[in-house]
């Protein structure tokens, strides 16, 4: 697949330079052929974004200089609470919520997911990251989201839920809001939590959970979303509603 940014690890870079080997140097030379003197885009990850400017090629190594100097920008901060998902379903919404800017993922259990679902190999953190990685080259992001599985329901609502900062917002088909009369401000310092359940939607107890704790109820009209497509329409829509609303 395209590499939009080439994305770098703190530690390969060395005294301004670094080697690759590789996937990104077979995508250097084979889709790109690169010469020396050319310039790509890069990025470190959890850092900020610059320039690779080929130095040499020998054999199937690609030796840059790099100048880092751009910080990216995401001013929307969302994250998102999902109710995890069939294993196939939850790698396009791991990829394409990365591509769409969300921050943290926290992948739960609720009544209507199956315990099998947490035993794919889907979730060993080397897969994640993987998944994570391809949507940060995507979108030219050098945020590497935090993916935590929390196996229980309760635990998490009880425990993890008052621990995160951000203004709850809570889908489902019976919501009694929408989403053009939620709260979110459009201020750049607002944190928001979007909470998507499963195919069948959010148990009548698991709605109270987090209503109960100032999650805003909404609906996204009368059609029933496949939980991947609901969440990239959902994300594409608060940050229309932000931009909207952009103090």
């Amino acid at each position: 697949m395209p590499l939009n940014l080439l994305l770098l690890d703190p530690t390969e870079v060395v005294s301004g330079e670094v080697t690759l080997t590789g996937r990104r140097a077979e995508h250097l030379l084979q889709v790109l052929r690169v010469v020396p003197g050319d310039t790509v885009r890069v990025g470190v990850i959890r850092g900020k974004l610059g320039n690779g400017r080929v130095l040499a090629i020998e054999g199937g190594e690609v030796r840059l200089a790099v100048t880092i100097e751009r910080q990216p920008i995401c001013d929307l901060q969302v994250e998102l609470i999902l109710a995890l998902p069939r294993p196939i379903m939850l790698q396009r919404i791991l990829k394409q919520a990365t591509v769409l800017g969300v921050r943290r993922f926290h992948l739960i259990r609720s009544r209507r997911v199956e315990k099998s679902f947490f035993h794919s190999p889907v979730l060993a953190p080397e897969k994640i990251r993987s998944i994570l990685v391809d949507g940060m080259e995507q979108a030219m992001d050098t945020w590497l989201p935090e993916v935590t599985i929390h196996h229980q329901f309760k635990p998490f609502i009880e425990d993890v839920l008052p621990t995160l900062s951000g203004q709850g917002l809570i889908a489902h088909p019976d919501g009694a809001g929408t989403l053009a009369g939620s709260p979110v401000s459009g201020d750049a310092s607002q944190r928001l939590l979007l909470a998507v359940g499963p195919e069948g939607g959010w148990s009548d107890h698991e709605l109270q959970s987090f209503t109960e704790r100032g999650f805003y109820g909404f609906t996204m009209g009368r059609r029933i979303l496949h939980v991947d497509t609901a969440v990239v329409s959902l994300l594409a829509q608060l940050q229309l509603l932000y931009d909207l609303r952009k103090r």
